[in-house]
């Protein structure tokens, strides 16, 4: 069987590749299309063999190409080595069956695989099925490799995240990197541990350090656009998206942001546009009680919960006036008050009946695959995007099942950014979830 191009190592040869090799194969085949196309061709020439080696090989193949389900049996098939059972174990974990992960790790121990990486593949899959207490429990008995190996550190500060110890799991990445600089998830998740902090400085220069070692780290260049981006640094987020076309030219997400950020290089900041919106949004929300009303016009209003002038524009004069106490007198007095401002009772309910009976909303809130669109497909600020991002909101469906505390809740996210995304969602006639 020829060798597949640039790969330099063959997985199916007589001999089985060792686990270190095969982790290289899979760091090699994910680093471009081109790659994982000739790697998949590889793979389908030699999943006809029932033979129990070819099968296994065929196996390992199907997983390092994210089919799992396909790979299982042939793994199951092979005949028992270190190597099998580790990718048995790898495959079972990502298809959710922890505890027969956890089974075939301690075969891979029986069979010779190392116990120390054993033991951290125990604690990252106990980690994966929410058991932390049982994680905590492997990483603990092998804390005489403290300051020995960075693979114990990596993942002991990957179980610190998990348990929310923010602080501990950066020290601990940290010294995974004193003790292997080039140890790339430890860099990755160093860097986006201070970008979800928002420390977007610190997070650019390890991602920087993520995307100089070789294959392409697409998530770092991704997250790293982000931040250029965010920070005004157009040109370097181009780049950094060019790189992840480059090497995956079909990667959706890229295709998608490097379109968002050619654009913004030429986004226009109408600023006087701004400050009349700001002035409008500070008179609506004027407290009732700043105007001179009488005691029984201001009774009535607070009765019904009316605080602002902006209140004011939900409510129609007919729904005033069927109000107990509330009569013509206090009607000309509130009136008066909204001419002043040059505002009308029910203005806000027009203006929504108007939005409504647009023809183009209508069609776009009856197209039944609205909820499945991607955030990424309407327009939003890069603050706003980001937000959505560290929220891990991907479609309008998981957006409209958002409320406002829960957005003005993530790191310097405003109102401002708030009010965007609540005019985007209402051109397709959704809303955030409310609380009542």
């Amino acid at each position: 069987m020829e060798q597949t191009a640039e790969l330099q190592i063959n997985l199916f040869r007589e001999q089985l590749p060792s686990m270190e090799e095969i982790r290289t194969l899979s760091h090699l085949v994910h680093s471009s299309e081109a790659s994982q196309r000739r790697f998949a061709e590889q793979v389908e020439q030699n999943l006809s063999s029932s033979a129990a080696l070819p099968s296994l090989e065929a196996g390992i193949g199907l997983f390092i190409l994210g089919r799992c389900r396909e790979a299982l049996p042939k793994l199951q098939k092979g005949p028992d080595s270190k190597e099998k059972h580790l990718c048995l174990a790898f495959t079972l974990r990502r298809l959710r069956k922890y505890d027969e992960a956890i089974q075939s790790l301690q075969r891979a121990k029986d069979a010779g695989a190392e116990a120390l990486n054993v033991s951290l593949e125990k604690a990252a899959t106990f980690r994966h099925g929410g058991n932390l207490d049982a994680a905590a429990k492997e990483i603990k008995s092998c804390a005489n490799f403290q300051n020995v190996s960075a693979e114990y550190h990596y993942q002991f500060a990957r179980l610190q995240e998990a348990q929310g110890l923010y602080d501990e799991a950066i020290a601990n990445y940290k010294t995974a990197l004193e003790l292997v600089p080039t140890h790339q998830r430890a860099l990755f998740h160093l860097a986006y541990r201070y970008d979800l902090s928002g420390y977007e400085d610190q997070a650019i220069e390890y991602y920087k350090q993520v995307i100089a070692i070789a294959p392409t780290y697409v998530s770092a260049l991704l997250n790293l656009a982000v931040l250029y981006e965010d920070i005004g640094e157009f040109d370097k987020a181009s780049a950094c998206i060019g790189k992840v076309i480059e090497s995956h030219p079909n990667h959706p997400r890229a295709t998608l942001f490097y379109k968002d950020v050619e654009s913004s290089k030429t986004m226009f900041y109408d600023e006087e546009r701004e400050k009349k919106r700001s002035r409008k949004n500070q008179i609506l929300e004027t407290p009732i009680s700043d105007f001179e009303l009488s005691v029984r016009s201001r009774n009535c209003l607070r009765k019904m919960n009316i605080r602002t002038l902006g209140d004011l524009l939900n409510i129609t004069e007919a729904e005033l006036l069927s109000y107990k106490n509330f009569g013509e007198t206090s009607l000309r007095e509130i009136k008066a008050i909204l001419d002043q401002k040059g505002l009308r009772l029910g203005q806000a309910l027009e203006d929504k009946q108007l939005q409504a009976d647009t023809p183009s909303e209508r069609a776009v809130a009856d197209n039944r695959g609205l909820m499945n669109k991607t955030v990424d497909e309407i327009q939003l600020s890069v603050r706003a995007r980001k937000c959505l991002q560290k929220l891990n909101i991907r479609t309008l469906g998981e957006l409209t099942r958002t409320t406002d505390a829960e957005l003005l809740g993530c790191k310097n996210f405003g109102v401002t950014s708030l009010n965007e995304i609540k005019k985007a969602l209402s051109g397709y006639g959704l809303s955030l979830r409310s609380l009542d």
